[in-house]
């Protein structure tokens, strides 16, 4: 009797154990595949990044809360994805980079366009928004209407975006005369007033965000649309979502592209768009 008694102890023991171990586990980390998330009844952890900036595509909002066309987009893709479970940073512009490299973010949403050395390295999403790429100028200034007139001029640029990456690759394989290139972290307010008041000669700037802050802060600015080879040395006109190829890569891209195609489809992408830029930049569904 008592060697049963002993064994039923034994046995209640190892079920609580078990019981103990089963709750310590984390069951919300990165990496687990969408199929046993759903198995398992667990969500997948989701660490977004972004820089807080430029506005209107990622900043933080008066109620200190970060906000932003990107920002707003990346959730409503996520309230249709309930096997998903976001986490939205804020961080330095390049940090994002490498939080995607090492896959402690995996996703990136800051106003991002495509280039060839950044789809070697990450998953694009589809496009979330469309606009055209201006050179922004004072508005009596009439000698810069390319990039060739952009030689010997001087701008602000912060590193790693795509403008920038533009720009050093124009110096580097085109320009007789270097364009000069004030690396900064200003915002880009301080940027376009800059410009305004003859400190620098230009900004390459997306059209929809140039008129945003002309209008919000009354600059003397215009914009100098750009040809379809300068824009090409840019990139294609659409902003994207950034994604690590982490270990739940291909599964998360796929998802995320499904609901970019679904809000397009429904006017939520449209309705962001009219809501934080003052139009409809919503890209074609695809």
């Amino acid at each position: 009797m008592k060697i049963w008694r002993k064994l039923g102890l034994g046995l209640t023991a190892a079920v609580l154990l078990a019981g103990v171990v089963a709750c310590g586990n984390d069951n919300k980390k990165s990496g687990n595949s969408a199929g046993e998330a759903s198995a398992n009844n667990d969500k997948i952890m989701v660490n977004i990044a972004t820089g807080g900036a430029p506005k209107p595509f990622s900043y933080v909002n008066d109620k200190n809360e970060i906000d932003g066309y990107d920002i707003q987009v990346v959730k409503a893709v996520f309230e249709g994805l309930p096997q998903y479970e976001i986490n939205i940073e804020k961080t330095e512009f390049p940090s994002i980079f490498a939080g995607l490299d090492s896959d402690r973010y995996q996703i990136g949403a800051n106003n991002f366009a495509s280039n060839a050395e950044r789809r070697e390295k990450y998953n694009y999403s589809d496009p979330i928004f469309k606009n055209q790429f201006v050179i922004a100028v004072k508005e009596d200034r009439g000698d810069i209407q390319s990039f060739a007139d952009l030689e010997g001029k001087t701008t602000e640029v912060s590193p790693s975006v795509n403008y920038t990456v533009a720009l050093e690759k124009y110096n580097k394989e085109i320009a007789k005369t270097p364009v000069d290139l004030k690396y900064s972290d200003a915002e880009l307010v301080t940027i376009l007033q800059n410009v305004e008041s003859g400190a620098d000669d230009f900004n390459l700037i997306d059209a929809a965000m140039l008129q945003l802050y002309i209008k919000e802060y009354g600059l003397k600015l215009k914009a100098i649309p750009l040809s379809q080879e300068d824009t090409d040395r840019i990139g294609v006109p659409y902003s994207y979502l950034i994604l690590s190829k982490g270990g739940n890569s291909e599964q998360l891209l796929k998802d995320v592209n499904g609901r970019i195609q679904e809000l397009i489809k429904d006017g939520t992408v449209s309705k962001l768009s009219e809501q934080y830029l003052n139009g409809d930049f919503a890209p074609e569904i695809q």
